[in-house]
């Protein structure tokens, strides 16, 4: 009978191949990831600026919208620049602490998102369904209350995986044939049972997310049966523009997060580059899209953009006087 040993280590760093198969890809691949991120990170930006500092946008709505686009902030700020660094300076190395911390924010802010987009729903419906009860339903102080317990839900889901990843023993190698760290990819490298890692970090985050699809999709149905029983037309396109934006994010959020997991679930026959490509993908086109579509169909965005920095353009390129 053999036995094969193995040396027991646990890794200072990970090494992150990038795109493996699309090495000489790389700098090509890195161009529109670079745009797509600068993209998200001053359309997002710019969005949570113009909420901050016009008066008119200082409702629940457009709180819940800010929280949305600094959740895309930390989403792409957490995975891009690295895999930047491994396709222009060839920055493999990652050490482990920060591979977890990685772990953490990328589960984290996809279970975010999703609870933000919930309560955006939510905040259709009362204004859609119940108007007369808007002020009195989601006063400052619930929506204080509400943005508290999503970050604490997601915290509380998330944390469970450091544990999870720093009780495991490593034997084999350090190598993770990705462009960043995610839980299960990392927790294929131990050599120990990781079934726990499986069941939880794959299936709680995702009975959360389904269970926020739900809801989402209840509160949607109520909002079409209140708008389709509205008396006048004008009144029906005015009330369906209010969720038009919403829904486009909601579409663009959770078709690509449950398209890329049914192809990691069934797609076996799917090359590993495509999963990766996608993976990076999904970490920056939602982002660098959101504020797009707010701004594009949100007057009183699209009139804050303009107030305010059409109004310091004109400012800064004033000629001097006197």
């Amino acid at each position: 009978m053999t036995h094969t040993n193995f040396t027991i280590f646990h890794p200072v760093v990970f090494v992150l191949l990038g795109i493996p198969g699309l090495e000489a890809y790389h700098i090509w691949l890195s161009v529109p990831l670079c745009l797509m991120y600068i993209t998200a990170v001053l359309g997002n930006s710019i969005l949570i600026v113009v909420i901050i500092m016009e008066r008119n946008l200082h409702e629940p709505m457009y709180v819940f919208l800010s929280m949305l686009a600094i959740t895309d902030i930390l989403l792409s700020t957490t995975t891009v620049p690295k895999a930047l660094a491994i396709f222009w300076l060839h920055a493999h190395d990652i050490a482990f602490d920060t591979c977890v911390t990685q772990v953490f924010f990328v589960h984290m802010m996809f279970v975010g998102e999703s609870a933000i987009l919930l309560a955006m729903a939510f905040d259709r419906f009362v204004a859609i369904c119940t108007p007369l009860h808007y002020a009195t339903m989601l006063t400052w102080p619930v929506v204080g209350r509400t943005a508290l317990a999503i970050v604490t839900r997601s915290f509380c889901i998330i944390f469970p995986v450091i544990f999870l990843l720093k009780r495991l023993p490593f034997c084999r190698t350090n190598i993770i044939p990705h462009s960043y760290c995610e839980h299960i990819g990392v927790a294929r490298l131990a050599c120990a049972d990781i079934t726990i890692n499986i069941w939880y970090g794959f299936s709680v985050p995702i009975i959360m997310v389904i269970l926020d699809v739900i809801l989402i999709a209840v509160s949607y149905s109520l909002i079409l049966r209140a708008v389709f029983h509205l008396p006048s037309q004008d009144a029906r396109h005015k009330a369906l523009s209010t969720c038009g934006s919403h829904l486009c994010v909601i579409l663009m959020f959770y078709v690509p997060s449950f398209f890329t997991l049914l192809t990691h679930r069934f797609g076996r026959n799917i090359p590993q580059h495509v999963h990766i490509v996608l993976a990076n993908l999904y970490v920056v086109v939602p982002p660098m899209l959101n504020p797009i579509v707010y701004g594009v169909k949100t007057k009183q965005i699209r009139e804050g953009v303009a107030h305010r920095f059409f109004n310091i353009k004109a400012w800064c390129c004033a000629p001097a006087l006197g």
